[in-house]
């Protein structure tokens, strides 16, 4: 670790120049964050000058999509961090400083609408992408995700037998997988949600951790953003959001379905989504040792639970998420955090 950071201090310090900075190259960097990868954030400042400098292992973190995506957005007009200067066969990249307001704060403070229009306004923007170079979000990739549910949640975490659920599952993982390859296919970030936007001091709202975007359906963002992993909203109000974005989506020329079809599609892309979360959440404790994502397990599966009960075609599901609950009740750690839910 302190090899690889005197390596990166030494990188930004060779290629200062290029942040055209009148002020001398920092001596060293501060840490700033990591992240659910293995990623890690440093802030070099120098004088009022202040910008991002990222490590990202090659042996671990595949930094091009973040590079080639970074810079189509950021020439279509997303605010993302400009590139100043990447190295990818070391690891290094030097970004634009986006400072440190998340938009999670913002929204528990003010509980209106309000906070939420600049990021609806730029997932609108985002959408209209003419990216072509996006891999397709494809049957595969929406089954793998899902698959995490019953590998890490079922059988590492709750140490279930999972024969027990492999046809309820085959069943449900196609159901989802056709619905979201039915809707219109956009530009997906894949992680739009209040830990990954920024308020920046010009009032635009940052993008941030867009490496994984793909070609995918038109409400996955959408239901990333409105069902937040980190911050909950009452149903009633999801559902006007949801039907206020429709709207605009139309009004842009969308061809979305009427109200009733996109609210399922809403539903059931969070469904899918919901179970990759669950399963990355666990994995990310006990493969990881990333043990803070734990208290958020209860909200995200409650998602589930929730979207499953309103339509008839997932009540054998429904049913076996309802039989989980003394076992979570139970578990050492998860109990906790799912007593505290309820």
């Amino acid at each position: 670790m302190a090899e690889r950071l005197a390596q990166l201090t030494q990188w930004v310090q060779t290629h200062w120049s290029e942040t055209q900075s009148a002020f001398a190259a920092p001596e060293k960097l501060e840490v700033v964050s990591g992240d659910a990868s293995f990623r890690r954030y440093f802030r070099a400042r120098a004088g009022q000058d202040s910008y991002i400098a990222v490590d990202a292992p090659p042996d671990k973190e595949n930094s091009h999509p973040f590079v080639e995506i970074g810079k189509r957005w950021y020439s279509a007009g997303v605010a993302v961090p400009q590139i100043i200067r990447a190295d990818l066969e070391l690891g290094f990249m030097l970004l634009e400083d986006f400072g440190d307001r998340l938009l999670l704060p913002a929204l528990q403070t003010d509980r209106g609408s309000e906070p939420y229009q600049p990021a609806l306004e730029t997932l609108l923007q985002l959408q209209q992408i003419a990216d072509t170079e996006l891999p397709l979000y494809d049957d595969a990739v929406l089954k793998r995700e899902m698959g995490l549910f019953d590998e890490w949640f079922l059988g590492r975490c709750l140490g279930l037998e999972l024969s027990d659920w492999q046809a309820t599952l085959a069943k449900l993982y196609q159901q989802l997988a056709e619905r979201a390859q039915a809707q219109l296919q956009v530009p997906v970030h894949r992680d739009y949600h209040s830990r990954n936007l920024m308020l920046l001091e010009d009032g635009r709202l940052g993008v941030i951790d867009y490496q994984d975007a793909l070609l995918g359906p038109i409400t996955y963002d959408l239901v990333s953003l409105l069902r937040d992993s980190y911050i909950e909203w009452p149903d009633s109000v999801v559902e006007e959001w949801v039907e206020s974005y429709r709207v605009a989506l139309v009004d842009k020329g969308f061809a979305v379905p009427d109200a009733a079809a996109f609210l399922k599609d809403f539903y059931l892309m969070g469904m899918q989504r919901q179970l990759k979360v669950v399963g990355i959440f666990c994995r990310l404790w006990l493969r990881d040792g990333k043990a803070g994502y734990i208290k958020d397990i209860p909200r995200t599966f409650g998602y589930l639970q929730r979207a499953a009960l309103r339509y008839p075609e997932f009540a054998q599901f429904s049913k076996a998420l309802a039989a989980l609950e003394p076992v979570l009740k139970l578990h050492p750690l998860l109990g906790l955090h799912f007593e505290g839910q309820r």
